[in-house]
């Protein structure tokens, strides 16, 4: 394992300036975001895809920064019930696998999606069992729109050379939890794996480490991104609080910075828990911190991480999970 970064953790700066600082702190991968809910701020996913010499020209950035990429990220919404908007996303999905291929990245980053009912028209995420038409609303949802769609893009992804769809388990998402991956992953294939970001299971009292234990090969990506809970307000109104702003202030839960949220012991935990189930990537930091300058938090995170890893032997390099 070694530590990445997410680079639109990073997004207020050009990317030449982002390799420069990855080569500075040690980091040895980079996470590229190509649309949907990233703004891609450092790259053009429609020029890298038509014009070769800009996919020579960011390897030749990289390699002269001794980086890599672990994977792409079009995280959204590719299910969107909005006609236009679902389009949209799902064609980002399939240009990014098609990029992946084209630079001999074997992982795209993404999320499930989450359908309406239907006929709708907004994204409906089911959460409840009862009244019993919810349970009518999600077999639709799983049966009409979500498996049917990831079987599609596990094809295009075989068929562009990327071995692995690594989907983030994200409340208002069809798939939030490992439960609902591995319903992914049964209905699709090995194709389909995790992208495991323990900030968004901290929150929903999910045991990470077990959760690493659990779902082990299927493993394909891992987001380094912590969050803080506060147990007194989850007692008061439990963890689907909403407040009226974003990020939330006054909620029970926020993410932070690594360290800032579990301590660096529970950070070893989790890097210990990844090498014996098999895993051997990128632990690609992500900062979404409200209260710390990027860079900051980049930067603490870095140092963290890497106090948390085994000691490499000189003349270790990166391989590939």
């Amino acid at each position: 394992m070694w530590v990445g970064l997410m680079t639109d953790s990073l997004r207020h700066e050009p990317r030449g300036r982002v390799f420069e600082r990855c080569a500075r702190w040690g980091i040895r991968s980079v996470e590229l975001g190509t649309g949907n809910f990233s703004p891609a701020p450092h790259l053009q996913l429609g020029e890298l895809l038509e014009k070769p010499e800009a996919r020579r020209e960011l390897l030749r950035e990289l390699r002269d920064h001794g980086l890599v990429i672990s994977a792409l990220n079009c995280s959204g919404n590719p299910l969107h019930p909005r006609a236009e908007e679902g389009a949209r996303q799902a064609q980002v999905v399939r240009d990014t696998i098609a990029l992946a291929g084209l630079l001999e990245v074997d992982t795209v980053v993404t999320m499930s999606g989450c359908p309406s009912g239907p006929g709708g028209r907004d994204p409906n995420w089911v959460l409840s069992g009862w009244p019993l038409e919810f349970l009518e609303v999600l077999d639709w949802q799983w049966r009409e729109r979500v498996i049917p769609f990831w079987q599609e893009m596990a094809e295009w992804a075989q068929r562009c050379g990327v071995r692995r769809i690594a989907v983030e388990m994200h409340p208002g998402q069809c798939v939030y939890n490992p439960a609902t991956l591995l319903r992914l992953r049964e209905a699709v294939g090995p194709t389909v794996g995790a992208n495991v970001d323990p900030s968004h299971l901290f929150w929903q009292g999910i045991d990470v480490l077990g959760v690493v234990r659990r779902l082990g090969e299927a493993i394909f990506h891992v987001h380094a991104k912590d969050t803080r809970v506060d147990e007194v307000r989850v007692r008061q109104d439990g963890v689907l609080y909403l407040s009226g702003s974003w990020p939330p202030a006054d909620g029970p839960w926020t993410f932070r910075t690594l360290g800032l949220g579990h301590d660096a012991f529970f950070w070893t935990q989790f890097v210990d828990a990844l090498r014996q189930v098999g895993y051997r990537g990128a632990l690609s930091v992500e900062h979404e911190d409200p209260f710390l300058d990027p860079l900051d938090g980049v930067a603490r995170s870095v140092e963290l991480l890497r106090a948390c890893l085994p000691r490499e032997q000189p003349g270790t390099e990166i391989t590939r999970p």
